[in-house]
Protein backbone atom coordinates (compact mmCIF):
# COMPACT_ATOMS: atom_id res chain seq x y z
CA UNK A 1 0.00 0.00 0.00
CA UNK A 2 1.53 3.34 -1.09
CA UNK A 3 -0.20 6.72 0.62
CA UNK A 4 0.05 10.43 -0.88
CA UNK A 5 -0.64 12.79 2.23
CA UNK A 6 -1.72 16.32 0.52
CA UNK A 7 -3.23 19.63 1.25
CA UNK A 8 -1.01 21.15 4.01
CA UNK A 9 -0.12 24.77 3.63
CA UNK A 10 0.15 28.20 6.35
CA UNK A 11 -3.03 29.63 7.39
CA UNK A 12 -4.29 31.90 10.02
CA UNK A 13 -5.17 30.52 13.77
CA UNK A 14 -8.98 30.07 13.15
CA UNK A 15 -8.98 29.14 9.84
CA UNK A 16 -9.61 25.67 8.22
CA UNK A 17 -7.84 23.02 5.94
CA UNK A 18 -9.05 19.73 4.54
CA UNK A 19 -6.08 16.85 4.26
CA UNK A 20 -6.33 14.68 1.82
CA UNK A 21 -4.89 11.01 1.57
CA UNK A 22 -4.63 8.98 -1.37
CA UNK A 23 -4.09 4.90 -1.03
CA UNK A 24 -3.07 2.79 -3.95
CA UNK A 25 -1.68 -0.66 -4.56
CA UNK A 26 -3.21 -3.74 -2.37
CA UNK A 27 -5.49 -1.05 -0.56
CA UNK A 28 -8.67 -4.23 0.22
CA UNK A 29 -5.98 -5.36 2.71
CA UNK A 30 -6.48 -1.82 4.58
CA UNK A 31 -9.04 -2.09 7.92
CA UNK A 32 -8.61 1.39 8.53
CA UNK A 33 -6.89 4.87 8.30
CA UNK A 34 -5.64 7.44 10.88
CA UNK A 35 -4.15 10.59 10.90
CA UNK A 36 -1.08 11.28 12.94
CA UNK A 37 1.06 14.48 13.49
CA UNK A 38 4.74 15.48 14.69
CA UNK A 39 5.53 19.23 15.74
CA UNK A 40 9.50 19.91 16.33
CA UNK A 41 11.12 18.32 19.05
CA UNK A 42 7.88 16.53 19.69
CA UNK A 43 7.00 12.70 19.22
CA UNK A 44 4.62 11.82 16.39
CA UNK A 45 1.05 11.46 18.39
CA UNK A 46 -2.12 10.15 17.04
CA UNK A 47 -4.97 13.02 15.73
CA UNK A 48 -7.51 11.09 14.06
CA UNK A 49 -8.50 7.25 13.00
CA UNK A 50 -11.30 5.58 11.05
CA UNK A 51 -12.12 2.49 10.16
CA UNK A 52 -12.53 1.23 6.32
CA UNK A 53 -16.02 0.43 6.83
CA UNK A 54 -16.52 3.81 8.46
CA UNK A 55 -18.14 2.75 11.78
CA UNK A 56 -15.43 3.15 14.04
CA UNK A 57 -14.03 7.10 14.73
CA UNK A 58 -11.64 8.33 17.24
CA UNK A 59 -10.15 11.61 17.74
CA UNK A 60 -7.56 12.83 20.28
CA UNK A 61 -8.60 15.21 22.97
CA UNK A 62 -6.71 18.09 22.05
CA UNK A 63 -9.03 18.08 18.30
CA UNK A 64 -12.24 16.34 19.18
CA UNK A 65 -14.72 19.34 17.86
CA UNK A 66 -12.67 21.04 15.74
CA UNK A 67 -11.29 17.84 13.45
CA UNK A 68 -13.43 15.44 11.15
CA UNK A 69 -11.88 12.57 9.70
CA UNK A 70 -13.52 11.12 6.36
CA UNK A 71 -13.54 8.57 3.81
CA UNK A 72 -14.34 7.56 0.41
CA UNK A 73 -14.21 4.20 -0.26
CA UNK A 74 -14.13 4.31 -4.15
CA UNK A 75 -11.57 6.61 -4.15
CA UNK A 76 -9.32 4.94 -1.94
CA UNK A 77 -9.08 8.49 0.03
CA UNK A 78 -9.52 9.66 3.86
CA UNK A 79 -9.81 13.40 4.59
CA UNK A 80 -9.25 15.26 7.63
CA UNK A 81 -11.66 18.23 8.05
CA UNK A 82 -9.39 20.40 10.10
CA UNK A 83 -11.69 23.91 11.60
CA UNK A 84 -10.75 26.38 14.03
CA UNK A 85 -6.83 25.79 14.02
CA UNK A 86 -4.81 26.83 16.27
CA UNK A 87 -0.96 27.65 16.63
CA UNK A 88 -0.47 24.19 18.45
CA UNK A 89 -1.78 22.06 15.51
CA UNK A 90 1.09 23.39 13.46
CA UNK A 91 3.04 20.28 12.61
CA UNK A 92 3.81 17.91 9.78
CA UNK A 93 0.72 15.81 9.50
CA UNK A 94 1.29 11.91 8.29
CA UNK A 95 -1.37 9.36 7.08
CA UNK A 96 -1.18 5.78 7.90
CA UNK A 97 -2.99 2.56 7.41
CA UNK A 98 -3.52 -0.28 9.39
CA UNK A 99 -4.60 -3.89 7.79
CA UNK A 100 -4.09 -5.55 11.03
CA UNK A 101 -7.61 -5.05 12.97
CA UNK A 102 -4.75 -3.23 15.61
CA UNK A 103 -6.41 -2.62 18.82
CA UNK A 104 -3.77 0.57 20.08
CA UNK A 105 -5.45 2.38 17.81
CA UNK A 106 -3.16 5.48 18.97
CA UNK A 107 0.18 3.95 18.69
CA UNK A 108 1.91 4.72 15.71
CA UNK A 109 4.14 1.57 15.61
CA UNK A 110 0.82 -0.52 15.06
CA UNK A 111 0.46 0.83 11.62
CA UNK A 112 1.57 -0.49 8.57
CA UNK A 113 2.44 1.70 6.03
CA UNK A 114 2.70 5.71 5.85
CA UNK A 115 2.60 8.91 3.69
CA UNK A 116 4.97 10.92 3.03
CA UNK A 117 3.96 13.68 5.40
CA UNK A 118 2.29 17.43 4.59
CA UNK A 119 3.30 20.70 6.50
CA UNK A 120 0.50 22.04 8.19
CA UNK A 121 1.81 25.76 9.71
CA UNK A 122 -1.27 28.01 11.72
CA UNK A 123 0.04 31.67 12.22
CA UNK A 124 -1.14 33.47 15.19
Amino acid sequence: VQLQASGGGLVQAGNSLRLSCAASGRTYTMRAMAWFRQAPGKEREFVARISWGGMRIFYADSVKGRFTISRENAKDTAYLQMNSLKPEDTAVYYCAADVDYSILVTVAREYDYWGQGTQVTVSS
